[in-house]
């Protein structure tokens, strides 16, 4: 038998399904949408429409209703094998048409144990009966899965030909509802259970429904005796430890951060080096530790081991212990003052001190009588009496005019749910509140009062709108493209006499600290702007014939030491890989950018896998939400891991800037925007597949060209040591820029002519006797561009070397923001040994 046999669909499935029956019949088309905008076809499109249409037409319209339905649909003859199935089948069993077809369904996908259900809906199909359940089934790879199944018989003219199934994934639903009634039991517990050691039991068997819990314990810290107890302690490691002073264990480091600590191997060793930690008991492979607390004072921690590589927390765990021990924490804290609980009884009987939302009684009119703690601590204040003592109306409510209209609902005699309102808290920042409550008779009052549930869904809210803020990055995009040339100029000034001041100022001198923080700081800037630039595809690009294969194995020796021992690096190299155009640096910051990604997601160690290959796009091989992309031929590159996983609203996220899923402090949420970026202006694409606790590929498809390499620059180390005597024509209008890069040459040992435009430059090389070796110049200027003056000084100085200083791709040198060949640029802002190695280089070449 199944797990429960439930009703037929909703009333919204039933009248779907009966207009499909009735279109049908009708032989009409049928248009789909989603469950609860589901509608017939207006008068106009007749039944008469589709009368003439062909039989293969017709058939055509049912197989794409079929195979755009969202539910598996299988097709089974009256011996139970497989003869038609849709893609949802393939996608949610994992079994292709070849693999599934002629088949017994039975032996395909039923678990082993369910050979009684099998028979059973057998029975009932064969009477002619419908069948509708909710089971378990197994994929291809044997793991089993929660399915709703409806299945009919097929009959024409009173024969039963065959038999269609229809199977929805209903896993995450029970995953929740798993949960739900787990925390809802803890909850339960926590008010039923008077003795802490039957409830301690109780949460640990609870929690180890939901994670891996067989090395589960309690640690309590007592100020008065400063003892660190074990009240339960359930491990396969070793027995429950005395109570003991506190030391630099695992438990203390939690004890007194009053924060969640994950730890792994690498993470123990790096406390342990920072000397914030050291090992206390048997050593395990992963420690998971949440902190017990009452207010903002951490009492206590919660903790669960493995010492086996089969199982390793995750986020997901951590989440679930951290609710967990909110629960717990409130439960002992009120045993703790049970004494002082007892003599407020009648005032309190009501009020779940436990809960994890904000409970407060109040009178009519708004006055607080009794507050809990996750109130108090929601409204950011350390005690009941300071909550109490407020007036909601002036400093609560963010507007008074919600709280007249909330309490005149109660006074009315209604019952009020998920009201949303907005309160301010202690320091006075706003945070949106989720109220539902009732008014309460009670003898024991003298008046009515109120009680009322407070949930703080500022986060919630937070995330709904970070999806219309990233729309406005675009236009964050535009205006870093339109500043570049001019905020680069400054930051070239900033940064390079700042530059000069550390070279003349000793270290002991105590201003060098203050120069080189703004040295630092102009860093910083110029990496935010070129990031900026990265994600807008405003950078310039020197694109040249690569070899993927050879920037991954250049790149593999730097990476191995980023990612840290726990993690795999692998390589698949295709050896006859084909050529693409690309700029290598920023290639190799694309493969930087996606390691990096993956490392984070996989805290506990993993396997990344960088691979290589040739690929052949024809207009049959891409999907529909792949439809942009140009058919052809493409090389691919891959960088897989197997991490906790994207859903799919985070995968329609991960490439807009600013978005992270990092803990705040710990991403600037452009590492995929800039993968994007380059990507994107290299003529290529990038494609992400994900699922949750199944790890991640990123794909980039770059056009393969079959032209020859092209060597990538390499600069000797003491290029920007060497200067020289040559004679140097610099042409810059911007004035401190100009000023800046002359006394660096001249510095080196150049003569330098200078000129703020190209017209004086030609005017003072037309009075100049000697040669011109070199011609440094802005590309955007008033009048004649940097690049009408090249050409006109190169016609008379043939082998004078050019160099262009540039800002953003809109200059002249570039094409959509891909350097032209052969041009040698330097891109504000540079450091002076940048321009001092340049100009080096760029005159040592030959022709």
């Amino acid at each position: 038998m199944g797990d429960h046999i439930t009703q037929p669909a909703t009333s919204a499935e039933l009248a779907r399904a009966k207009f499909l029956r009735e279109a049908l019949q009708r032989r009409t088309q049928v248009v789909t949408g989603p469950a609860d905008t589901f509608a017939a076809p207006s008068e106009s499109v007749t039944a008469s429409s589709f009368a003439t249409e062909s039989p293969e037409l017709q058939k055509a319209y049912l197989e794409q209703l079929v195979e755009c339905a969202p539910e598996a649909i299988t097709i089974l003859d009256r011996e139970f094998h497989i003869t038609r199935l849709n893609s949802e089948f393939t996608r949610i069993f994992g079994f292709g048409a070849a693999e599934a077809l002629g088949q017994r369904v039975d032996a395909l996908i039923v678990p082993p144990d369910r050979g009684a259900e099998t028979r059973w809906i057998a029975d009932l199909l064969v009477k002619g009966q419908k069948v509708v359940l909710e089971t378990k089934r197994q994929r291809k790879d044997g793991t089993l899965l929660d399915v709703f199944i409806s299945a009919a018989p097929i009959v024409i003219n009173g024969k039963q030909v065959a038999i269609c199934v229809l199977y929805r994934d209903i896993s995450e639903q029970k995953r929740a509802e798993a949960l739900h009634s787990a925390l809802y039991r803890i909850t339960q517990r926590t008010s039923t259970d008077d003795d802490l050691q039957q409830f301690y039991t109780a949460v640990h068997s609870i929690v180890g429904e939901l994670m891996y819990a067989r090395n589960f314990y309690i640690a309590l810290y007592d100020p008065l005796t400063q003892l660190l107890s074990f009240p339960y302690f359930e491990d396969e490691g070793e027995g429950r430890p005395a109570p003991r002073k506190l030391g630099k264990g695992l438990t203390e480091y939690v004890l007194r951060t009053g924060e969640p600590l994950m730890c792994g191997p690498d993470v123990f060793d790096e406390l342990v080096k920072r000397g914030e930690a050291e090992l206390i008991g048997a050593a395990s492979l992963d420690w998971l530790g949440v902190p017990l607390k009452a207010g903002n004072t951490t009492f206590g921690v919660l903790v669960v081991q493995s010492y086996s590589g089969g199982a390793r927390f995750g986020e997901k765990d951590k989440e679930i212990l951290q609710f967990v021990s909110q629960q717990l924490a409130s439960a002992i804290e009120n045993k703790r003052n049970e004494e002082a609980l007892r003599r407020s009884e009648a005032r309190y009987r009501s009020l779940v001190q436990s809960a994890v939302y904000g409970i407060y009684r109040s009178s009519l009119e708004g006055r607080f009588f009794d507050v809990n703690p996750a109130l108090i601590a929601m409204l950011g204040y350390d005690s009941a009496e300071e909550v109490l003592a407020l007036d909601p109306k002036s400093d609560v409510f963010l507007d008074p005019s919600e709280q007249a209209r909330v309490m005149g609902e109660f006074q009315r005699g209604a019952r009020l749910d998920n009201v949303e309102v907005r309160w301010k808290r202690k320091d006075g920042s706003a945070i949106t509140v989720r109220l539902s409550g009732r008014v309460v008779n009670s003898p024991e009052e003298t008046a009515e009062v109120v009680e009322i549930i407070a949930e703080d869904i500022t986060e919630r809210r937070v995330l709904e709108n970070q999806f219309r803020q990233a729309q406005k990055m675009e236009a964050v995009g535009r205006l870093a493209g339109g500043v570049a040339h001019d905020f680069n100029n400054l930051l070239m000034v900033i940064s390079g006499y700042t530059e000069v001041l550390l070279e003349h100022t000793r270290k002991s001198n105590p201003l060098y600290p203050k120069i080189e923080a703004i040295h630092q700081a102009t860093d910083r800037a110029t990496t935010l702007t070129r990031q900026l630039l990265a994600f807008s595809r405003k950078q310039l690009l020197e694109l040249k014939v690569v070899d993927l294969n050879v920037i991954v194995e250049d790149m593999e020796r730097l990476l191995r030491p980023l990612i840290g021992e726990n993690i795999e690096l692998q390589t698949q190299l295709t050896p006859d890989l084909g050529r693409t155009r690309a700029d290598a640096g920023q290639i190799e910051q694309v493969i930087m950018n996606l390691v990096v990604n993956s490392k984070d997601a996989m805290p506990t160690g993993g396997k990344i896998t960088i691979q290589s290959g040739n690929a052949q796009l024809k207009h049959d091989d891409l999907r529909r939400e792949y439809s942009y992309i140009k058919p052809g031929e493409y090389v691919v590159l891959s960088v897989s891991d197997t991490g906790h996983g994207m859903d799919k609203e985070t995968q329609l996220r991960i490439f807009e800037p600013f978005f992270t899923t990092k803990e705040k402090g710990k991403g600037t949420g452009l590492g995929l925007s800039t993968v994007y970026g380059i990507i994107k202006q290299s003529g290529g694409y990038v494609l992400v597949e994900s699922e949750l606790q199944r790890g991640t590929t990123f794909r980039i498809y770059l056009p393969r060209v079959e032209d020859a390499l092209e060597p990538v620059n390499a600069t000797g180390a003491s290029s920007s040591q060497n200067g020289g005597s040559e004679t140097v024509l610099l042409v810059e209008d911007e004035e401190s820029v100009r000023q800046l890069v002359r006394e660096t040459l001249e510095s080196k040992g150049y003569k330098v002519l200078e000129a703020d435009h190209g017209e004086a430059a030609l005017h003072m090389v037309s009075g100049h006797s000697g040669k011109i070796d070199m011609l440094i110049t802005d590309v955007v200027m008033p009048g004649m561009s940097g690049r009408q003056l090249s050409a006109q000084l190169c016609s008379s100085y043939p082998h004078t070397k050019v160099l262009y200083l540039s800002g953003y791709t809109e200059d002249a040198i570039a094409h959509e923001g891909v350097l032209e060949s052969g041009t040698a640029f330097l891109q504000k802002p540079f450091t002076l040994q940048m321009l001092a190695r340049k100009v080096r280089e760029v005159l040592d070449e030959r022709g």
